[in-house]
């Protein structure tokens, strides 16, 4: 599957096989096309889909180190995740049932990874794609409208809990039980907080839009969808607004200047990037790298069992 550019172009994650690397584990080929070469690849394809080579739970750790030479942890990050070793994660813990809509990771923090790398350690029975979306094409497929009046930039907010409460606490967002190393995390980050009695509350004001480093193209870069009551489904949404006000929400946006978000803007944000995206449908041993700007993911609803795990690099 594929998705239609302008001028008749099509997008699709690039593919290498095993048989294309005459029999060397993935490692090895990797070793072999160098980092910069591995740089230019991504650069260009936006990401890449590494299948057949046989990696397995024992093999990959090399292959990361390849991918990914200074892995990070997930600090404030939002998604339910848990930590296999080091700063290797399950991809996501959301429930099943539900799609995890087009996003690119952290991109709502003052600093995010580049470089994502996802692999298959079991596929799922049925269902469980990683969709993948053009940022660039995302953005151009907003109605105008919608783009103007994201221009001003976004506000984030979020109320994380001390230990018990909705979403995660701030324990599990930032990895650390010790308030003063959060302080200086969020110092750094150029973000407002407020401790209360029952956990801490973070506001951030970042660009809607970002362009990629390297090519200078304009992508579609932030979380609106994710973190509005309206894309999460009118049941769920509805739960949210009987018990607490939008501020009180474990997670809001607005736009900068605090105006709520209309909800038809943010329902177009999230169709349409699922409507762009390509899925990648999994197997086992699969490696699929992503570049953060250029690329969105995000995840469809499956039956049976799923370990997906990701790792990031800046």
């Amino acid at each position: 599957m594929s998705t239609t550019l302008s001028a008749g172009r099509t997008w699709a994650p690039h593919e290498i096989t095993g048989a294309e690397a005459e029999g060397q584990d993935l490692a090895a080929h990797l070793t072999e096309l160098g980092a910069d070469r591995l740089t230019e690849l991504l650069t260009e394809h936006k990401a890449l889909v590494f299948r057949g080579f046989g990696v397995t739970p024992d093999s990959i750790e090399p292959v990361l180190e390849r991918l990914l030479p200074n892995r990070l942890p997930y600090v404030h990050g939002n998604s339910p995740r848990t930590r296999v070793r080091g700063n290797l994660y399950t991809s996501t813990e959301y429930p099943q049932r539900f799609t995890i809509s087009m996003h690119n990771e952290l991109n709502y923090a003052r600093k995010w990874p580049a470089r994502l790398a996802f692999y298959c350690e079991k596929a799922a029975e049925s269902g469980g794609a990683t969709p993948v979306v053009d940022g660039e094409l995302w953005l151009r497929s907003l109605d105008a409208e919608v783009r103007e009046a994201f221009a001003g930039g976004i506000r984030y907010v979020q109320n994380l809990h001390d230990g018990y409460g909705l979403g995660k606490s701030w324990q599990d967002t930032f990895e650390t039980d010790d308030r003063a190393e959060v302080e200086r995390f969020l110092t750094a980050s150029e973000a407002e907080w407020e401790w209360g009695p029952d956990g801490i509350r973070v506001i951030q004001h970042r660009r809607a839009t970002t362009t990629h480093p390297v090519t200078g193209t304009e992508v579609w870069f932030n979380q609106a969808d994710q973190w509005h009551p309206a894309g999460l489904g009118d049941e769920t949404s509805k739960e949210l607004y009987d018990i607490l006000t939008p501020e009180e929400f474990p997670q809001y946006v607005t736009f900068a200047d605090g105006t709520p978000i209309p909800e038809a803007y943010i329902t177009q944000i999230r169709d349409r990037g699922l409507e762009l995206a390509v899925d990648v449908d999994w197997r086992f041993g699969d490696v699929l790298v992503i570049d953060n700007v250029l690329t969105g993911h995000g995840r469809r609803p499956f039956e049976g069992t799923r370990r997906i795990l990701v790792a990031m690099s800046d």
